[in-house]
């Protein structure tokens, strides 16, 4: 496990994701890269892992620190995986979570209810330092269905119209607890941290 007295840098700007991924990990001292006025990445990879290591490698870099960073996105399945890693940014450069709610809903309109399958894919890297050749690597994945409108308040992203036929309800209708033990990003993370654990033992 991490050393208490270690910083970790978060590569991440998004505050939800930054307020999740800090609860998990309380115990540790994790600063957010904002701390470091670290400049933002350009997530120009094709695949979640591979956004995700660019992430970390640049706030390692900056900030001389062992980093964690994650890319995480919503694929569904009857737009032939969209928005996928483009998830936080659907609806253009700069665009909110509104903007990117209200183009995936335009965009499934029409989709019956048995087709609107979708899921949560969270790839979250550790490395020690930027140029770490063997970084621990760890994946969630987390499935549900889109609904055609929002309901619940809590979370962010695509959360409102994420349905979860097991729980009954949206993931923005979860308590956080609830939503980081089911969650892809608390799949990825948990299994991230026993990795680490385990290479630290050998």
């Amino acid at each position: 496990m991490f050393s208490a007295s270690q910083q970790i840098v978060l590569a991440s700007g998004n505050p939800g994701k930054i307020k999740e991924i800090q609860a998990m990990l309380a115990q540790h001292l994790i600063v957010p890269q904002s701390a470091f006025n670290v400049p933002e990445c350009d997530e120009t990879a094709c695949t979640f892992l591979e956004n995700a290591l660019l992430k970390a490698r640049n706030a390692a870099l900056h900030c001389r620190l062992p980093a964690i960073a994650d890319d995480s996105g919503l694929i569904v399945d009857a737009l032939n995986g969209a928005p996928g890693v483009l998830s936080a940014r659907y609806a253009g450069i700069g665009a909110g979570d509104q903007d990117n709610l209200d183009k995936l809903l335009e965009a499934l309109n029409g989709v019956p209810d048995a087709q609107r399958t979708a899921r949560f894919i969270c790839a979250m890297v550790f490395i020690g330092h930027a140029e770490d050749p063997c970084p621990v690597i760890a994946q969630g994945a987390w499935e549900g269905r889109l609904l055609g409108h929002a309901a619940g308040h809590h979370g962010f992203g695509y959360d409102p119209i994420f349905w979860l036929p097991d729980q009954q309800c949206t993931s923005a209708e979860l308590s956080a607890d609830v939503k980081n033990s089911l969650s892809h990003r608390g799949q990825a993370l948990r299994h991230l941290t026993a990795l680490i654990k385990a290479r630290e033992t050998i």
